[in-house]
């Protein structure tokens, strides 16, 4: 199974990915990860998610050849990570699906996202030439929504200590995020520091103001749809809302007890307990899930 690493051009930017190529493909994956600053493999240091290096790997096994990328200013690939925002990286996924495509000439072209690329995912599902898309843990509501829904989940999930430290300082977690996205709203740059911390303040902006629910309407190719029912950062309810959306063929499964990295959560930790769950696999379940409807994609 060959792997093979490459550069593309985004409107003048170097972006490094990773080719998994199989003999005689049935279809050719572009793979993309979730938000923050993860590379192609949806790792950072000292948290190797992992989740789309075993998506590509699980893809070869039947057939399917595969590309993924690092983001703008992560890994390998040029750019500036925090002044990106989401807008140009679904421009830089647009690319990386042209780019693809001229290498894979006649070959049904996929789209595989999590989280964040989910969302690219979904848009570039509505083009010409995309065959179907897999969504994973991905929210089908505005991007505002779904910040305002992950501080009152996460809230209510903090640890015994941090809580004791909220309550001597009077700090109401839901509210502090609430004046933090106004500040973000209100503000015209790309980088803000919020608590002390830089942040993509651009990709604030756009997520925060991005409804998925209008490209889900105009899908009409095969979707696949995974999230965990532990997810602490996307609500699994919004599966069944894609469902109602969507205009082609459409397979949701919410699977019990996963978070939101695809790996077993059955005490809903959250985020909190990520650095000891990433030493866990991710799902076979969510795999299967994904392999078989590669087999039997309508």
């Amino acid at each position: 199974m060959p792997i093979e690493d490459i550069r593309f051009d985004s409107d003048g930017c170097s972006l490094a990915g990773t080719l998994v190529e199989v003999t005689e493909p049935v279809a050719a994956a572009l793979v993309l990860p979730g938000s923050g600053r993860i590379n192609r493999d949806s790792d950072m240091p000292k948290l190797p998610l992992g989740v789309t290096r075993v998506v590509a790997d699980a893809l070869a096994q039947v057939g399917v050849s595969s590309l993924r990328y690092d983001k703008r200013g992560v890994g390998a690939s040029e750019g500036d990570y925090l002044t990106t925002g989401m807008t140009q990286r679904r421009e830089d996924a647009r690319a990386a699906l042209r780019w693809w495509a001229a290498r894979n000439p006649g070959v049904p072209l996929l789209v595989v996202g999590h989280s964040e690329g989910a969302l690219h995912a979904t848009e570039l599902a509505t083009e010409d030439g995309v065959a179907g898309v897999v969504l994973l843990a991905m929210p089908a509501r505005p991007g505002e929504d779904v910040l305002a829904w992950q501080t009152r989940m996460l809230a209510d999930r903090l640890p015994p200590s941090a809580r004791a430290i909220t309550r001597v300082l009077h700090i109401d977690v839901v509210r502090l995020q609430r004046k933090n996205m106004e500040r973000v709203r209100a503000s015209d740059q790309d980088v803000l520091r919020l608590q002390g911390t830089k942040v993509n303040a651009r990709w604030l902006r756009e997520f925060m103001a991005y409804d998925p629910r209008g490209a889900l309407a105009k899908i009409t190719v095969p979707v696949l749809a995974i999230t965990g029912a532990q997810d602490m950062q996307v609500p699994a309810g919004d599966v069944a809302t894609m469902g109602e959306l969507v205009a082609g063929p459409f397979d949701g499964h919410v699977v019990a007890g996963l978070s939101h990295l695809l790996r077993s959560d059955p005490d809903g930790v959250g985020p909190r307990g990520y650095r000891k769950a990433v030493r866990q696999p991710v799902s076979p379940e969510a795999l299967t899930l994904i392999t078989d409807w590669i087999r039997h994609r309508p």
